[in-house]
């Protein structure tokens, strides 16, 4: 009976790719519906210049029409080419198959964990991705493929790694103790929002820095505790090769040369790249752009050489670990063994590249439909025309910050939607802007994990179909059913500390404060 009830499962079983081909059929019929009906909506964003609001409509765009079909046919193509997780992948897996086929890896994984519990290195991992998110969204490319591999070395299923990592990147993906890049863009709206009430209203750089670390924490030890008293259950056990089922992995001499080897050379070139991103220093700081005011921004504006360069700097750190690995312990030869290795992570990337083509085919028709704006533009009127009070208010931006993010995952193209509206409601109601601030990045950790339209799940979405030995494969919503334990739960614990922190009205930074 089971035998069969295994095989009405696999054939039921829907491919990532059918369902992301429906979605984007449910997507065009949609707009299709919602435009015909004239949905739109109007909400108030602040004019910078002449601080007062500005009403702005956006209509729905249908594509279920001859102009709609036009644009699929004409970007399709060009929105795949120009998808970032596919450029940031290939380039990165260049640098990573260098070190895991020179066996750098495998070495370095091995001597750091080899005393390790396991619930160790799982908190050490995710504690790895929530503090990364200070770079961007390169961590998506780089930690998911090293949570594979550092899993199957720990002979662990890899699936269990991926799934912990995810769920540290994207539900840490507001916490960071340093302003990013995003924090920064969403600061400059608070203050623009602040200031239609007080045309004098600051806020330091490190305002958010004493409840992001206690968030961090508790976010990362509740990742943990899911991921080992949870999701290592509900996973099948892992069947290794016979080749990674061998004995325990000795680190010999020649591991141990070839480790010291890769560390100097990775060293010398980490401090001259440090170097050029320090300003003021004789010939520094040639990485960063000089038209921007605050540090965090010219590290990564849009002109930022560091910015643009970051993917393939990375890249080249990884070949470097692996190239003079590969030399100390003679596994790198000659010149065919170090061109071998360039393209060894690359192997049988053909899924992948297809998952991609279609998740990227359907976030541009999503996109280009302006589903996600009209929802978050509804959310922010809500807002806007109820008379709500502080506690209410408080809990009401968490709820649809978080369900905003569902549809329309930029962090940046939100809050330029809520900011205007939120900000001035929060002050009158005694709330201070960067409170507010916190409560909506709270908001979009808890369910940044648990929507396809964010442009890296379907780098989880392929790692988990990798390293699959199921004949079936893995569907889009078990990789999301996946993730929901980590959002119902990281939600519950970010939104308790908002309401303590908020009733104690301890400072939430240095000069931050929860009220006014």
């Amino acid at each position: 009976m089971l035998k069969y009830k295994n095989k009405f499962h696999e054939k039921m079983t829907l491919h990532p790719i059918m369902t992301l081909l429906i979605l984007c059929g449910i997507t065009i019929l949609l707009s299709g519906v919602l435009s015909f009906i004239g949905a739109q909506v109007t909400y108030n964003k602040v004019d910078p210049n002449l601080l007062e609001y500005s009403p702005t409509t956006v209509q729905i765009n249908s594509l279920f029409s001859l102009s709609g079909l036009k644009y699929i046919f004409t970007n399709t193509v060009l929105n795949f080419v120009s998808f970032t997780p596919l450029s940031s992948l290939i380039i990165i897996l260049i640098g990573f198959g260098v070190m895991e086929k020179s066996g750098f890896l495998r070495t370095a994984i091995t001597l750091l964990t080899k005393k390790a519990k396991k619930k160790t290195v799982t908190f050490v991992l995710v504690l790895l991705c929530v503090l990364f998110s200070l770079v961007g969204d390169l961590p998506y490319v780089v930690m998911i493929p090293l949570a594979g591999v550092l899993f199957m070395y720990g002979k662990r299923n890899p699936a269990i790694g991926i799934v912990a990592a995810f769920a540290g990147l994207t539900c840490g993906t507001g916490l960071s103790v340093f302003l990013t890049s995003i924090d920064s863009t969403l600061l400059a709206q608070t203050k623009l929002g602040a200031m239609m009430l007080d045309s004098n209203y600051s806020i330091p750089t490190f305002a958010f820095i004493f409840i992001m670390s206690v968030a961090i924490i508790l976010v990362s030890l509740l990742i943990t505790q899911i991921t080992e008293n949870h999701t290592a259950k509900k996973l099948a056990k892992y069947e290794f090769d016979a080749e990674e089922d061998e004995p325990e992995y000795k680190v010999g001499k020649l591991e141990k040369k070839g480790l010291i080897f890769a560390l100097v050379a990775g060293s010398i070139y980490m401090l001259i790249f440090i170097y050029n991103i320090i300003p003021g220093l004789p010939f520094s700081g040639n990485l960063l752009d000089y038209s921007q005011s605050f540090y965090i921004d010219k590290l990564f504006s849009y002109n930022s050489f560091f910015s643009n360069g970051f993917v393939f700097i990375i890249t080249i750190l990884f070949v470097i670990l692996g190239f003079f690995y590969g030399i100390g312990a003679k596994t790198i030869k000659n010149n065919k063994d170090f061109s071998d290795a360039l393209g060894h992570s690359l192997d049988g990337t053909g899924k992948t590249l297809v998952l991609i083509f279609f998740a990227a085919t359907f976030i541009s028709i999503f996109k280009q439909t302006n589903i996600g704006v009209y929802i978050v533009g509804c959310f922010a009127n809500f807002i806007n025309g109820g008379n709500f009070s502080g506690f209410i208010l408080i809990v009401l931006l968490f709820i649809l910050s978080a369900i905003g993010t569902l549809f329309l995952p930029s962090s940046i193209s939100k809050w330029a939607i809520f900011g205007g509206v939120v900000v001035p409601l929060c002050m009158n109601a005694g709330i201070s802007p960067e409170f507010s601030q916190v409560i909506y990045r709270f908001g979009e950790c808890a369910t940044l994990g648990l929507t396809p339209l964010f442009a890296y799940y379907v780098i989880y979405l392929a790692y988990l179909e990798k390293y699959n030995q199921k004949s079936r494969p893995v569907s889009l919503f078990t990789t999301l059913k996946y993730q929901v334990p980590y959002s119902l739960l990281t939600a519950l614990v970010l939104l308790i500390i908002i309401i303590v922190w908020y009733v104690i009205g301890v400072p939430i930074g240095i000069g931050g404060y929860p009220v006014i």
